[in-house]
């Protein structure tokens, strides 16, 4: 039994691979703008549209290998107002993300799921609240030029385990879910499947 991760994300490689897991990455090919749009029309939540979407990943793969456990992942930033934040654009609408965060706390949801057959088995969803300290346009400008093709990809434009730890005062949660991965749950399920030794 191989255990596939439905994502081209290096972070998550890197986490799998640092923790000793053995694995095969794939692009499970989702739309993910259109069915983000469909899902937020229906109402979905930050944290049921993490989870909506990396069910979606997981399955679109596992119905093409039955036999094998295929991990979905996904990651959605909830604003302490309850508004939802998506991937910039460009570097000027990095800038304007940092200057809405600048300050205030928000919450990260990240999700798993594990499909196996074509139907889940297994899911979870970790939230992780961070508080950004205050940043000066200066300081924007300036993350923004030496980081922007490390941050391109990530919800919130900050890569925690790089620069992007500067933008904090405090943070509750793992980095693992802030790397888009929540790591603990998934080694227990891994063990209980029998692809990891317990």
């Amino acid at each position: 039994m191989t255990l596939i991760l439905a994502s081209q994300s290096a972070s998550r490689r890197t986490l799998l691979q640092a923790a000793g897991v053995p694995f095969a990455a794939m692009n499970p090919q989702v739309d993910e703008e259109s069915a983000k749009l469909a899902l937020r029309a229906e109402g979905h939540n930050a944290r049921q549209l993490a989870d909506a979407l990396a069910e979606l990943k997981a399955l679109k793969l596992s119905r093409k290998m039955p036999g094998d456990l295929v991990l979905g992942c996904d990651q959605t930033l909830e604003l302490d107002d309850g508004s939802m934040i998506d991937k910039a654009v460009d570097q000027a609408d990095a800038a304007h993300i940092l200057r809405r965060l600048s300050g205030r706390t928000h919450s990260l949801h990240s999700a798993a799921v594990i499909a196996q057959g074509g139907q889940p088995v297994w899911r979870t969803i970790e939230r992780v609240k961070l508080t950004m300290r205050e940043l000066s346009d200066r300081f924007i400008a300036d993350y923004c030029d030496q980081e922007w093709d490390h941050v391109r990809w990530c919800v919130g434009c900050y890569r925690i385990e790089g620069p992007g730890v500067q933008l904090f005062t405090r943070i509750d949660g793992t980095q693992f879910a802030i790397q888009g991965l929540p790591l603990l749950g998934l080694l227990d399920f891994l063990r209980v499947r029998g692809v990891l030794t317990s």
